[in-house]
């Protein structure tokens, strides 16, 4: 371990199966509706369309638990949005982070995300995600619009925000993946979203419970 540093429990193994399994899908997600779109061909276009249709209602699932494990162990406080200290993390990415400056938001069991982590995640969780689920619905249901007295709407603008979104996620998967290189270490993020423990500064609080079981 790196010199000042100690290592703290942040994510537990939910969390981490979570965030896992939800990359498996949405990558599934993005190659085989890449695909739908003709832009390749792997599986042919019907097989596409079936394996999409089968991730999209695995991910719809899968983040119903989420929600549900988010409000009930109080997770959700996580991702309450704060512009404390905003300009001082825009900052760091800026010009800090390559001066070898600290983070000016260490990472804590009760505050894992900084201002501009929060700001995004929120903005998946609560705007793109929704708008992707709510138009994959649509698109999956296109022969039922007319039962569901939704034959007002229109299969291109659908199909247009669909894609767009599949793309803002595609732009923020690579976002996400840099970012994960900017710990102290390459692969300090990475390894905490692997094994649950963070390296953080050591004049940073930690818990009783954590030293009792520090590594």
């Amino acid at each position: 371990m790196k010199d000042g540093m100690r290592n703290v429990y942040l994510y537990t193994r939910y969390e981490r199966s979570w965030h896992w399994v939800q990359t498996a899908l949405i990558i599934f997600l993005l190659f085989t509706g890449f695909e739908i779109q003709g832009l390749y061909s792997i599986f042919g276009f019907r097989r596409a369309v079936d394996l999409h249709n089968l991730f999209g209602l695995s991910w719809l699932i899968a983040f119903a638990f989420f929600v549900f494990w988010a409000f009930t162990t109080g997770e959700w406080k996580q991702y309450i949005p704060t512009t404390r200290k905003m300009f001082q993390v825009i900052r760091y990415y800026c010009l800090g982070i390559f001066l070898g400056e600290p983070h000016p938001v260490p990472k804590r069991k009760d505050a894992k995300h900084n201002p501009l982590q929060r700001l995004t995640y929120l903005g998946l969780a609560a705007l793109l995600l929704p708008v992707q689920m709510g138009s994959g619905f649509l698109y999956w249901t296109y022969n039922q619009w007319p039962k569901m007295g939704l034959d007002f709407l229109s299969l291109e603008m659908v199909a247009v925000v669909h894609v767009a979104g599949a793309f803002a996620i595609f732009a923020f998967i690579i976002v996400h993946v840099y970012m994960t290189t900017t710990g102290h270490r390459v692969f300090s993020h990475i390894r905490a979203m692997i094994t649950g423990w963070e390296e953080v500064e050591e004049d940073q609080a930690i818990a009783e419970w954590e030293k009792a079981t520090r590594r």
